[in-house]
């Protein structure tokens, strides 16, 4: 006989299985580079993490993009091997190695096994310290990056981005352009640049290794002395200028998209720093907000509604204040409807704050995926990384659970007033302006203004 069950109430939420945060032993060699150990022996794997303080926050905005392309372009060549030899050494010894660079920092990561490790952190050094630049490599790697920025500006979504970081951020201010540059800064730059950049940027004195695996730390120490120890230097503080708004009140934004059947909506403004001591209390608000599928924004535009797949709201923590956003795309015809329901929600919430349940939920929901982010060498070795580029201490990782238990609701619904502030919002459209102009001016958000896709 078949069993029956009873779908008329969700099943109930087991509990919160218990994790531990793998201890984090931390050294610093001679010429300042900090290293960071985790022992986990449960993996096969072994990941090193090489955090340079090369962010493209520091770039000169003439040079707009030179971080990132000096990074896609390590693996060019060194002073000992081409790049066609460097790719069959680490296919040699089954090792990985990447190079992700963002506002903060550059990452350099090699993952192999841990009997390789002393020879893929050889390379990793040889191509963080001896990289050449040949001019073909470096000129096919530009190119490539021209053509991804090139089907950026053809892709709705990143357009509606861009624009956003555009018109939350004032003048000067780095984080108003895309982070990999433009095509007129790109364009110029040389395997000259990359060189220079890399000289002021790529030091130990405020860099970190992370090593993560199945290692002993004396044996670490060891093989990073013997790849690491001879390289010298130390970065110079980057502008600690103010992230500041273009716009002092609520505004519309339309760029123009003459034909288009979808609008792109992005609604934002300066939030706040990794550093913010909201930042756990803020976790849990966005997620009630739009963090999250079951988040009031999702429950009302997309399963109320029907006006969207799907919206997100996130805050973007950085070493300086990044901007706190609300992203998602509708039909032309529902544009200044889905504004007003998202609008309704922000104002809401920052008004009557979330309800008990809601902040139980989502501390629940946020305790209970963070294992699940780290369940590989990388992962960990990101999240220690973490602790290097935002100056966090040593256990943050080890209590984050912890602490995201204690926030309560008082302090999430203060959170939530003092750092998502819809009166500043900075309203952002790509769509049809000759479609949507009028209903969005008829919400009285703010002063209306088209522009031309350019």
């Amino acid at each position: 006989m078949a069993a029956s069950f009873d779908r008329s109430d969700a099943p109930v939420p087991g509990p919160i299985r218990g994790f531990d945060f793998p201890p984090v032993a931390g050294s610093r060699m001679a010429n300042g580079l900090d290293l960071r150990i985790v022992r986990a022996a449960r993996f096969p794997i072994v990941t090193a993490m090489l955090i340079l303080d090369a962010g493209e926050w520091a770039v000169d905005p003439t040079q707009a993009g030179l971080a990132v392309l000096a990074g896609d372009a390590l693996e060019g060549g060194t002073a000992r091997h081409s790049a066609a030899e460097l790719a069959e050494a680490l296919e040699g010894l089954g090792a990985g190695l990447g190079v992700t660079t963002g506002w903060d920092a550059t990452s350099v990561t090699v993952s192999c096994l841990a009997e390789r490790l002393g020879e893929a952190l050889a390379l990793m050094a040889e191509v963080v310290l001896e990289p050449t630049f040949p001019a073909e490599e470096f000129d096919r790697v530009r190119d490539q990056r021209l053509a991804a920025i090139q089907q950026r500006a053809m892709d709705p979504s990143t357009v509606a981005g861009d624009y956003a970081a555009r018109f939350i951020h004032a003048d000067g201010v780095p984080f108003g352009r895309p982070v990999a540059g433009k095509e007129e800064t790109i364009g110029p730059l040389s395997g000259d640049d990359a060189r220079s950049w890399l000289g002021k940027r790529y030091c130990p004195g405020g860099a970190g290794l992370v090593v993560v695996g199945d290692v002993d730390g004396g044996e670490i120490d060891t093989l990073v002395e013997g790849c690491f120890g001879a390289w010298s230097g130390t970065v110079e503080p980057s502008d600690s200028a103010a992230v500041t708004p273009r716009h002092e009140r609520r505004r519309v934004e339309i760029v123009h998209r003459p034909g288009a059947v979808q609008s792109e909506i992005r609604m934002g403004h300066i939030g706040v720093s990794k550093a913010t001591p909201d930042y756990f209390s803020l976790l849990v608000y966005n997620t009630i907000l739009g963090g999250s599928f079951t988040s009031r924004l999702n429950l009302n535009l997309r399963e109320k509604h029907g006006f969207t797949y799907g919206v997100r709201s996130q805050f973007r923590f950085r070493r300086h204040a990044g901007p706190f956003g609300i992203s998602t795309a509708v039909e032309t015809a529902v544009t200044a409807d889905a504004v007003r329901e998202a609008m309704s929600e922000v104002e809401t919430l920052g008004k009557d704050g979330p309800s008990a349940d809601e902040v139980d939920a989502a501390r629940d929901y946020i305790v209970g995926i963070f294992p699940l982010r780290l369940e590989t060498t990388s992962q960990l070795a990101s999240r220690v990384g973490e602790l290097i580029i935002y100056g966090l201490p040593g256990d943050y990782h080890a209590t984050y659970r912890d602490r995201l238990r204690a926030v309560t609701r008082e302090e999430t619904a203060e959170a939530g007033r003092k750092h998502v502030r819809p009166e500043d919002m900075s309203i952002v459209v790509v769509g049809d302006a000759d479609e949507i102009r009028a209903p969005l001016e008829a919400l009285e958000l703010g002063p209306v203004e088209v522009h031309e896709v350019g």
